[in-house]
């Protein structure tokens, strides 16, 4: 194990200042590239010291404008279009990559590494996914993922995938044969 002095809040880890012990290659290979901590040294503990009131003064600015984003966004839903099977199962799966597309077509910048998947996307229907725009911040997102922009809006309305099928299949059998005279 190693010590490390956090720079930010990480999650399930601990606040900023604190020194925690973390597997060495989690250091190596994540907190120490994404500066969000430090190796727990003499020297690097008097640097941490004399930087903790800058550090929190710019932490306390991330996070303002983060709120004041994600109060714009609450509530937001977006559409994402995907083929899927009879039985309502996608040909794949919804990816946070196209969480963030979608987020950011609606007008928000978001990354992928911000989308916070519980667990993989692979039905269509209305989902529910977190997005972090802070490590003290985050949000809810719905994600519509249905077959059609029409799909999407009897959703939205709150009719379920087979219900949706059997309109759809209604509507196709009551519309005269094209071709036939």
């Amino acid at each position: 194990m190693v010590d490390v002095i956090l720079l930010e809040r990480v999650e399930h880890l601990g606040q900023m200042g604190e020194v925690v012990k973390v597997r060495p290659g989690y250091a190596r290979n994540f907190l120490l590239p994404q500066r969000k901590a430090l190796r727990a040294s003499k020297a690097n503990l008097e640097f941490f010291e004399s930087q903790r009131a800058q550090l929190e003064a710019t932490n306390l600015k991330r996070r303002s404008e983060a709120s004041s984003v994600g109060t714009k966004m609450d509530g937001l839903s977006v559409v994402i279009i995907r083929q899927a099977g009879e039985t309502g199962q996608l040909y794949g799966s919804v990816s946070g990559r196209d969480v963030a597309d979608a987020v950011t077509a609606a007008g928000y910048s978001v990354e992928r590494r911000q989308v916070i998947l519980d667990h993989p996307i692979k039905t269509l229907g209305l989902h529910t996914v977190r997005i972090s725009l802070h490590p003290e911040v985050s949000i809810q997102v719905k994600v519509n993922v249905a077959q059609s922009e029409e799909e999407a809006a009897a959703q939205r309305a709150g009719l379920s995938t087979a219900e949706i099928a059997a309109a759809t299949e209604a509507a196709e059998s009551e519309s005269p044969e094209s071709g036939e005279a």
